[in-house]
C-alpha cells in the first residue's frame, strides 16, 4: 500500500540534519507497518497529479494557519474533498487535522487559551494517549458528519474521525522527546512564553503512547472501506 506525505510545512534548519523533514518524521513513525511512501512538497505548490496517485494520503503539520491566505490552500481544500468523494483515506496531523476540518466545514481558530506545547494525555474514549503537541490553532467547530474521538484538557477535538474517509489528530505521534527540545530552542524562544516552554521541558521524560497511535493510524489505512 502506498502512502503519499503531503508536506504543509518545514521544520527548523538546526534540526534536518539529526530528524530530516516532515516526510522522513512519518516514514520513522510507521516503518515496518508494510507501507511504501512518497512525499510532495505543497506547501512549495508541488501537488500529486491525482488522488489516484496513492492509496492513502497523510497530511502533516506545519508553522501557518489553515486560515492564512496562502496559495497552496485552496487546491490542498480541493484535494482533500476530491479524496473524500472518491473514499482515498486520509490522515491529518496538527495541520493536517485543522486543514481536512476547514476543508470539509469545521471551523480553525487560535485557542483563547494560547499555545498548547509539551507533553500532553488524551482521553480516547475513556483510555488516555500520550503525545507531544505544538499548537496555538485548533479545531474549534466539527464539520457535518464528524465525530470527536479524543479530547485533553486543552484541546476539545484533539482526534476526529471522518466514517471511513478520514482520521484526524491535533498531536504529534512522529515527535520524540529530543525534537520537541529542538522546536522549544529554535522555534518556541520569544514566541511561546517562557514558563510554557519551561514546563515543556520539564516533562520531557514522560513516556508517550507514539507507537499505539502509530499503529492505529496504520489501520486505519488498511481497513477494507465502501467506494
Amino acid at each position: 500500500m502506498k502512502i503519499g506525505i503531503l508536506e504543509t510545512g518545514k521544520p527548523p534548519t538546526e534540526l534536518t540534519e539529526d530528524y530530516g523533514d516532515y516526510v522522513d518524521a512519518f516514514k520513522g513513525l510507521l516503518a515496518n507497518q508494510g507501507f511504501e511512501f512518497e512525499g510532495w512538497s505543497v506547501v512549495d505548490g508541488v501537488f500529486p497529479a491525482s488522488v489516484s496517485d496513492a492509496n492513502g494520503w497523510l497530511i502533516t503539520g506545519s508553522r501557518h494557519g489553515a486560515y492564512e491566505d496562502h496559495d497552496w490552500i485552496p487546491p490542498l481544500e480541493d484535494f482533500i474533498r476530491e479524496a473524500v468523494t472518491l473514499s482515498v483515506p486520509m490522515v491529518g496531523i496538527c495541520f493536517g487535522h485543522q486543514i481536512i476540518a476547514q476543508a470539509l466545514g469545521g471551523k480553525v481558530e487560535k485557542y483563547a487559551g494560547g499555545w498548547v506545547v509539551g507533553h500532553q494525555v488524551y482521553d480516547f474514549f475513556g483510555t488516555p494517549l500520550a503525545m507531544h503537541a505544538w499548537h496555538q490553532d485548533q479545531v474549534v467547530e466539527l464539520p457535518p458528519g464528524a465525530t470527536t474521538l479524543a479530547s485533553g484538557e486543552n484541546c476539545a477535538h484533539a482526534a476526529i474521525i471522518y466514517g471511513d474517509r478520514a482520521l484526524t489528530v491535533q498531536a504529534h505521534p512522529e515527535y520524540d522527546a529530543g525534537f520537541i527540545e529542538g522546536l522549544i530552542e529554535h522555534r518556541g524562544k520569544g514566541v511561546v512564553p517562557d514558563a510554557q516552554l519551561q514546563t515543556a521541558l520539564d516533562g520531557l521524560g514522560q513516556g508517550t503512547s507514539n507507537q499505539l497511535m502509530a499503529d492505529q493510524i496504520a489501520d486505519f489505512f488498511r481497513q477494507e472501506r465502501a467506494k
